[in-house]
C-alpha cells in the first residue's frame, strides 16, 4: 500500500461528493479540464494506493504516485486560475 496516494484518492472522492462546486468555474458551470485532472489524480491515487503496479510501462506511468502528484498539481493550478 502507498498511503499518501490512497489518501489523495479518498480525499478527492469525499471532497467531490460533499462539495460538487469544487469542480465548477466562477460562473458555476462544470470545469471539465479541472474535473479531468482531479479524476486522474483520484484514479492514480486509488490504483497506486492499494498497491497495484501495472505491468505495461504506459499504464504504470499513468497510474504511478508521481502522476497522482502531477495531476493534483495541475488541478491546483487550474483552480487557482479561476
Amino acid at each position: 500500500m502507498h498511503r499518501p496516494s490512497l489518501a489523495v484518492g479518498l480525499l478527492i472522492m469525499v471532497g467531490g461528493t460533499l462539495y460538487p462546486p469544487l469542480m465548477a468555474d466562477a460562473a458555476g458551470k462544470a470545469d471539465h479540464t479541472l474535473a479531468l485532472a482531479l479524476f486522474w489524480a483520484m484514479s492514480a491515487g486509488f490504483v497506486r494506493g492499494v498497491g497495484f503496479v501495472p505491468r505495461r510501462g504506459v499504464w504504470r506511468a499513468f497510474f504511478s504516485g508521481w502522476s497522482c502528484a502531477a495531476a493534483l498539481l495541475l488541478a491546483s493550478a487550474l483552480k487557482l486560475q479561476h
